[in-house]
């Protein structure tokens, strides 16, 4: 039996529900901006963190897979598999310091304990509706979805042209 058909199938599905789960997140980024209700922003944060799981679990199935993938088809030697894996190491890198940074700070505006505050750490003092305001209106969420979709396409583009 053949199983590449299968693998590629398993490394599609996995990328699906990375997208899916991760474009909660991408639509929270967005949607908060116009939001002044701390109850509200503070759902929408929870929101997002709770897709992240499923966005978690189609990554792994797509690097799992990929490897895989990589490893029967020989393909180690590609210009292209290392850019693919290099874009998607550096986009990973930046999403821990500037998406995640950007949402700790909106949470931590509301007076929420954020992703990289010790499980120890006192509750941080909410801001005053200005900070949160000037927060909100920043460009990071267009930056963030710039990066995240810029490398995505190019991650498809070099899966699926292969150029090196």
């Amino acid at each position: 039996m053949d199983w590449h058909p299968w693998i590629l199938l398993l490394h599609v599905v996995g990328a699906f529900i990375f997208i899916l789960g991760h474009g909660v997140s991408v639509v929270v980024a967005f949607r908060i901006r116009s939001e002044r209700d701390p109850a509200r922003i503070g759902a929408l944060l929870d929101l997002s963190r709770y897709s992240l799981i499923p966005a978690w679990i189609g990554l792994l199935t797509v690097v799992i897979s990929g490897v895989i993938a990589t490893f029967a088809e020989n393909l180690w030697g590609k210009g292209w598999v290392w850019a693919t894996i290099g874009i998607l190491v550096a986009v990973l890198a930046y999403m821990s310091l500037r998406a995640v940074r950007f949402f700790d700070d909106v949470r931590h505006m509301l007076g929420m304990k954020g992703y990289y505050d010790k499980k120890d750490a006192p509750i941080p003092d909410p801001g005053t509706p200005e900070e949160l305001d000037a927060l909100l209106q920043s460009r990071r969420p267009v930056e963030i979805a710039a990066v995240g979709g810029g490398a995505l396409v190019i991650i498809i583009w070099l899966m699926m042209v292969q150029p090196f």
